[in-house]
């Protein structure tokens, strides 16, 4: 995976199951804050694209579970960027324990941008990476 973004998290002791590993469903809120830093970081706003009458939506996840994070863990998430097709864009996102880099989840999560409920080409990402020297 090649990522252009990282942000740092530690795990909360009230994210974490009986049995004290980081309950599954909580890995889909750390990859959203990461998309969302990262958006934010090349200059998209979800508030203002709503604004604008675009909806970023989610159409499909896959993560690969491979280690578990527990109470307190130090993790990076990684955040990567493609188009698929000509309305369809992917985040590829991996979570690394930061204490010895070991790879606890492998992700991708493929969305689209609407506007009044139909998929539109994402010229706004085109528009950020371009603008950040990036290829979209």
């Amino acid at each position: 995976m090649e990522s252009i973004f990282e942000t740092e998290m530690m795990v909360r002791d009230y994210e974490c199951d009986l049995q004290g590993i980081v309950n599954n469903a909580v890995y889909q809120n750390y990859l959203e804050h990461a998309r969302h830093e990262f958006l934010q970081s090349v200059g998209i706003d979800f508030a203002q694209l709503c604004a604008d009458g675009i909806d970023a939506v989610v159409t499909r996840i896959e993560i690969d579970y491979k280690f578990p994070l527990r109470p307190r863990d130090e993790f990076i998430v990684k955040v990567g960027m493609h188009k698929k097709g000509r309305v369809r864009f992917v985040f590829d996102q991996a979570i690394y324990r930061k204490s010895d880099e070991k790879l606890i989840i492998e992700a991708q999560v493929i969305g689209v941008l609407t506007r009044n409920g139909r998929p539109v080409a994402p010229d706004p990402f085109d528009e950020a990476f371009s603008s950040n020297g990036w290829k979209f």
